[in-house]
């Protein structure tokens, strides 16, 4: 809970909860939909991400209104209800049902085109999914409308994914390869951590492509947390990753010390000097790498020199970071070095050293501890050694 005030009275333990209760569900990530009607009532509608199915047997869904929105009586007095689900690029249709913008009542359906299924409540004309509904029951519990709906016919479009709400802003699914370790004699599942990714992953699929051609390797490129699952689920064998904090329950193989550099654009004062130190950057604006570990492990390097970088700008892809420093909108922190010295759009971009000795990062490759290694992660292992130069006798980390 936030502090508050020894001025202020304590918030009531209900009002207290109730916050706290909100705070909880807006962690819940939900798909959006907006939920129409029409009939003796009028044409309403609203946005909810309450909405969920009860029984697929009597094809059941409940929706959640709030008692407040015109939207809830309209839906009791019609009987009828449309649950459209939306797409990833339909936020502005959520917006305008949300009454973000000037729309009200019926003119808030001027922001998408609308059909009609069997009970006649509109349909947006290209939702990602659509449940036509007729009312069977209903019950207000505290401030909201839980209504019950039988569905009556259903849309289903062809592809597109969900648009979802949590953290009280949008986002959208990404998906993760429905695949498994070691689904098929001679592939591989390997996955790699999304920065460095592009600069290990085409070469040792090469090598293995020439070396080694029974071996399939199929990549899921992600960050730390994705990878770190996807392992203890058993969807990839072995994961390319940072060592920062991997678990007992992992067997890990140093491949690589990666010595953090200054990412500079050409022409900067200090891309005149042969090394530069961490208090020389405090006063400008970092660009910071912002995917987990890398976000902390950079901010660490200044901390432990107890300085306190500036972050001007965040990105979490290599090449928008460069982009933003080629166009002098700051410095970067990296320890993955591209081939080349340009950003992707042309800008020149300047390499130098840290001026000081700072914890570097490793590049281990990770399995499951108590999971044996398939031949084919085993020829993977190899390979991965001989791209890095590590001793076959190298211990385990």
């Amino acid at each position: 809970m936030r502090a508050v005030s020894s001025d202020l009275e304590p918030l009531p333990e209900s009002e207290g909860l109730r916050r706290r209760f909100l705070d909880g569900m807006s962690h819940a990530a939900s798909s959006v939909s907006v939920i129409t009607t029409d009939g003796i009532a009028g044409r309403l509608g609203v946005t909810v991400s309450a909405m969920v199915s009860v029984s697929a047997d009597t094809s059941t869904l409940l929706i959640c209104i709030h008692h407040r929105s015109a939207a809830a009586g309209a839906v009791l007095a019609n009987g009828v209800f449309c649950v459209n689900l939306l797409r990833e690029d339909q936020a502005h249709i959520s917006d305008c049902f949300a009454g973000r913008t000037a729309s009200q009542g019926a003119d808030r359906f001027e922001c998408a085109r609308w059909t009609t299924l069997r009970t006649g409540a509109p349909r947006v004309i290209d939702p990602l999914v659509a449940f036509d509904c007729r009312v069977t029951a209903s019950e207000r519990i505290g401030s909201h409308h839980v209504i019950f709906g039988s569905v009556e016919d259903i849309f289903v479009a062809e592809d597109g994914n969900p648009l979802i709400y949590s953290n009280r802003s949008y986002g959208m699914p990404q998906r993760l390869p429905a695949m498994r370790a070691r689904s098929e004699t001679g592939r591989v599942a390997l996955g790699c951590f999304q920065v460095f990714a592009p600069h290990v992953v085409p070469a040792l699929t090469e090598r293995l492509q020439r070396d080694e051609p029974s071996i399939f390797l199929s990549c899921l490129e992600g960050d730390q947390a994705q990878l770190l699952a996807a392992l203890r689920r058993g969807e990839i064998e072995a994961a390319l990753l940072y060592h920062f904090g991997l678990g007992e329950d992992l067997r890990q193989e140093v491949l690589a010390e990666l010595v953090p550099y200054v990412l500079l654009p050409a022409g900067h004062p200090l891309a005149e000097q042969a090394a530069v130190s961490l208090a020389e950057l405090i006063s400008q604006p970092l660009v910071l790498l912002d995917v987990d570990p890398s976000r902390n492990y950079f901010v660490s390097l200044f901390r432990a020199q107890g300085l306190e970088p500036l972050i001007g700008h965040r990105a979490s892809s290599l090449e928008m970071v460069r982009g933003l420093v080629g166009h002098g909108l700051g410095y970067s922190l990296l320890a993955t070095k591209p081939a080349n010295n340009m950003s992707y759009d042309g800008r020149a971009l300047v390499m130098r050293p840290l001026a000081e000795e700072v914890e570097r990062s490793r590049l281990v490759l990770a399995s499951l501890a108590a999971r044996p290694l398939s031949a084919g992660a085993l020829e993977l292992r190899r390979h991965c050694r001989d791209m890095f130069g590590v001793s076959h006798a190298h211990a385990t980390a």
